[in-house]
């Protein structure tokens, strides 16, 4: 089986997250570069700093997306939510050990990893119905992301944080508009915990020599639901697929939702 250096590069660009006391929402993200020591340790580079402790769970979001800008419905690049465990830290680097992985490229499993005596945790809490969107109207598309195809969606998941990369159709006002299917892992999480973590960057068009200073945004908000019956839905969908015509398939499933993430707090390059 092939090494995650052979699939992703040596070097590469990421998200990072954890939970954390520390921080008024419960969860930690950062924009970070990888450089995989092992297929079960990585090295976390982090030139801002970090509030990571040896021992601390972490999830990093990994791919190739660097430079590729074209995609299709089966999103056919290497990714990963990558489980792991602190085991080391400095000033600005991390290493993580893996505790659970599945590589995918498009919906195959390519290389996958488990902890000896790993378990996923149970998750107890109880299901709720997700709350319909406040919105009305359309809010303005935001014209300088219709480069950026996908992003990151971190969710509460028990024990650890979840990542899932998405399509995504963005608002001058920071909503994100995101679809999936019922039933899903990402769906479950939202219906126990609305509130979830957005992470935009330009890897389609930089390199890994501009990290971290490429443009990107970390968007903190909580999730609605758009419902399928309403003229919102249906003018959402247009300017969606606009965005992302390699999507259109998906909305003639009957077990489609869309989802709007109502913006809380926005972290963006040196505006904190």
């Amino acid at each position: 089986m092939s090494s995650l250096v052979s699939y992703l590069g040596e070097e590469f660009l990421a998200v990072a997250s954890a939970y954390t006391e520390t921080d008024n929402h419960g969860m930690a993200v950062y924009i970070c570069g990888v450089r995989p020591q092992s297929d079960t340790q990585l090295t976390v580079k982090l030139p801002s700093g970090h509030r990571f402790e040896v021992g601390q769970l972490v999830t990093l979001h990994l791919d190739n997306r660097t430079g590729v800008s074209e995609y299709d419905a089966d999103l056919k690049v290497y990714r990963a939510s990558f489980k792991g465990r602190v085991a080391a830290i400095s000033t600005y680097e991390v290493l993580v050990s893996a505790v659970e992985y599945q590589l995918f490229y498009g919906l195959t499993v390519v290389k996958e990893y488990r902890e000896p005596g790993y378990e996923f945790p149970q998750d107890i809490r109880p299901p709720q119905a997700i709350a319909d969107t406040p919105l009305t109207y359309v809010p303005a598309v935001d014209m300088e992301e219709q480069d950026n195809k996908v992003g990151v969606l971190f969710t509460y998941a028990a024990g650890q944080p979840h990542s899932t990369v998405l399509a995504f159709l963005s608002s001058e006002e920071d909503d994100i508009f995101f679809i999936t299917f019922r039933g899903t892992f990402k769906e479950q999480v939202l219906s126990k915990d609305s509130r979830c973590y957005f992470a935009i960057d330009g890897r389609a068009s930089f390199t890994f020599e501009h990290a971290i200073e490429w443009n990107y945004s970390i968007i903190q908000g909580r999730v609605f639901e758009v419902p399928k019956d309403s003229d919102l839905f249906i003018d959402i969908r247009e300017r969606f697929i606009m965005k992302n015509p390699w999507e259109m398939g998906f909305f003639s499933h009957p077990d489609v939702v869309m989802f709007h993430i109502q913006p809380e707090h926005v972290v963006c390059p040196g505006h904190g």
